[in-house]
């Protein structure tokens, strides 16, 4: 089924600001949490719908990337996505501690710390750009502790209930005003809002849950992305303490150069040289390299230095999948910087013969006008 565009997801607009977003999220979640429909599938998916919207326009970087290419640009496993609504609390615990705390279903408000986010480069080729690729590629990053599988204990029972919040995370503070007592609720100093505590701590991770290490992970880069573009893939990033969630891992695309084509956009350029023979008398049988091997093309007797051939399709796809680019042809005519007098005899023949002297034509444009009404459509 086709996703729903995010806005409309959380009934906002495209303007919305981050604290607008934020309120909208927590009405829907309202609506939709399992402990207020309990047993009705529909709105557990409208529940994850929501949270893997907020995921993304909460995000600047991925919200930027979202207003640009839609959903496209969250392919690959780079956009949300949540698999059941306990992914949902651990990863938005903040939130749904102040919406739910020990209201539904006795889920205190003690959330995981997430891991930081992580940033990489990948270099891609005009030839992986056209057609999409997967990289594979070694990041170093936090990772869970091999020795306690991330629970920074040395064994279960030395993770223990926090006794200061009860495991709930946040503990009530009662404050004297002008106005009188003022109740607020703050995280718990004790267990810093995990809502346990470890009192026999792992050798290898201190407690922490964690331990520097390398991860190799599969990207998908979709076709057609653009110079300096950044992609995100979720849980991807630096483990949190004590199996806490993931940060994301936030890819940038570096574009190579390519040894003859230029990117203008969606479209590639290539500058031919041709003798002036070629020019002169024509040349049916003149190879150009694209991005998909060789493409012969005809040059028609008298071609001018700057005229411009196009290959339709022949250029790079559009991000958004509707079609390709072209490539454009410049033509740029060789002139010799070194003749034998063989060679020189016979031009001076050619020199004051009438079909050799420079006519052109009254309106001509140059190659840069011919270039910016090309690209002007």
């Amino acid at each position: 089924m086709q996703k729903r565009d995010y806005y409309e997801v959380l009934e906002v607009t495209k303007t919305a600001t981050s604290e607008e977003i934020k309120k909208a999220y927590r009405k829907v979640a309202m609506k939709y949490h399992p402990d207020v429909n309990p047993g009705n599938k529909e709105a557990e998916e409208l529940f994850k719908e929501a949270a893997e919207a907020y995921e993304v326009l909460s995000n600047s970087e991925k919200r930027a990337q979202y207003d640009r290419f839609g959903h496209s640009g969250m392919r690959g496993n780079m956009g949300g996505g949540f698999t059941n609504p306990e992914d949902i609390f651990s990863h938005f615990g903040d939130i749904f501690g102040d919406l739910f705390g020990n209201n539904f279903g006795g889920r205190g408000a003690s959330t995981q710390r997430r891991g930081s986010n992580l940033k990489t480069k990948i270099k891609l080729s005009l030839e992986e750009i056209s057609e999409g690729v997967q990289k594979n590629i070694k990041i170093k990053k936090y990772v869970a502790c091999n020795t306690c599988n991330g629970i920074g204990a040395k064994s279960k029972e030395g993770v223990k209930t926090c006794s200061t919040c009860q495991g709930h995370g946040r503990v009530r503070q009662v404050t004297n005003t002008f106005l009188g007592q003022m109740q607020t609720t703050i995280t718990c100093p004790h267990c810093e809002g995990l809502g346990t505590v470890v009192t026999n701590k792992c050798s290898t991770c201190s407690g922490t849950g964690r331990q520097y290490g390398e991860e190799t992970i599969s990207i998908d880069i979709p076709a057609g992305v653009n110079e300096n573009i950044q992609l995100s893939m979720t849980n991807k990033g630096n483990v949190g303490e004590r199996n806490g969630p993931s940060g994301d891992l936030i890819i940038t695309i570096e574009e190579l150069p390519h040894e003859h084509l230029k990117r203008q956009g969606s479209d590639v350029i290539y500058s031919l040289y041709i003798s002036f023979t070629d020019a002169a008398i024509g040349n049916n049988n003149i190879e150009v390299p694209t991005l998909k091997g060789k493409a012969k093309i005809k040059i028609p007797a008298g071609t001018q230095s700057g005229k411009i051939f196009r290959l339709n399709g022949k250029g790079l796809p559009n991000l958004n999948g509707y079609g390709r680019g072209d490539q454009v042809i410049e033509v740029n005519i060789w002139t010799p910087q070194q003749l034998t007098p063989k060679e020189t005899e016979l031009l001076e023949q050619l020199r004051h013969l009438p079909n050799f002297q420079p006519k052109p034509e009254k309106g001509e444009k140059g190659f840069f006008e011919k270039m910016r009404d090309y690209f002007n459509g």
